[in-house]
């Protein structure tokens, strides 16, 4: 039997019209459909397609599922929300395919991107990502919180733009506030931080505060919910009636 193909496909924010043709397309011709729930949920249903659902939390195990129904033939998509390289399924597909690689001869791997959560958050809100930014996952799962402070620690003191993954659940209800804390520690308490819940789903909410009140606004924080923290550029322009747009200026001490 000739082995088949798995492409990793980012879903984007939620929104069906940020889904990308060629995402889509791939959608249509897999045989089988794998990923979380939630996501498998989101992707389009074409009759005939098996679905496989599983919990968030086994993401290595989910890609040898994938990579096996390839070897079989199968052409399988693997679905991730937002772009599937930002801190989701891609790198965890190729982490279990590097470990057994003999076990897939043949099978092919794509990746298909998405629209990741600080590129969706950046669009609603202006142009806040338009200096330099980085972005990093609050979640201890994988990593030791020390080397997330030690990273925190680094970018702050970079002056970056900071987009932040993963910022808080039922199991790590602490880490937001004490990287909040870090960050008030080393930029100035009028500093805009977003607070971007479900964008592009019919639930999103958006705030923004100063740093100073940021750790109040975080209660409101969960798993959907993405944290911007801006540089010492970053600025406001108020707008009537609305939240107001949050821009970083492309050049290093201009300003307007």
């Amino acid at each position: 039997m000739t082995a088949g193909l798995v492409t990793v496909i980012g879903l984007g924010p939620g929104d069906p019209r940020y889904l990308t043709p060629s995402a889509a397309a791939a959608l249509a011709a897999a045989t089988d459909i794998v990923g979380y729930g939630a996501y498998v949920d989101r992707a389009p249903l074409r009759a005939g397609q098996r679905r496989h659902a599983s919990d968030n939390r086994v993401e290595v195990e989910r890609a040898r599922f994938a990579l096996d129904l390839a070897a079989d033939g199968g052409s399988v998509a693997v679905v991730s929300g937002g772009d599937p390289g930002v801190f989701a399924m891609a790198a965890a597909l190729f982490e279990a395919y590097e470990a057994e690689t003999a076990r897939w001869p043949g099978v092919a791997i794509k990746v298909e991107p998405g629209i990741t959560a600080m590129l969706a958050v950046a669009a609603r809100v202006g142009a806040p990502l338009g200096g330099d930014f980085c972005a990093i996952s609050l979640s201890d799962n994988l990593k030791p919180w020390d080397v997330i402070v030690a990273r925190l620690k680094a970018v702050l003191a970079a002056d970056l733009v900071i987009a932040l993954y993963n910022p808080i659940s039922k199991a790590r209800p602490w880490q937001l506030g004490e990287a909040l804390k870090l960050a008030g520690a080393e930029r100035a308490a009028e500093t805009p931080v977003i607070f971007a819940r479900a964008v592009g789903r019919p639930d999103e909410t958006i705030r923004i505060v100063p740093l100073d009140r940021a750790i109040e606004a975080a209660e409101t924080a969960d798993m959907s919910t993405l944290v911007m923290i801006g540089a010492a550029a970053t600025r406001l322009i108020a707008r009537a009636g609305e939240e107001p747009f949050v821009y970083t200026p492309r050049s290093v001490g201009v300003r307007p």
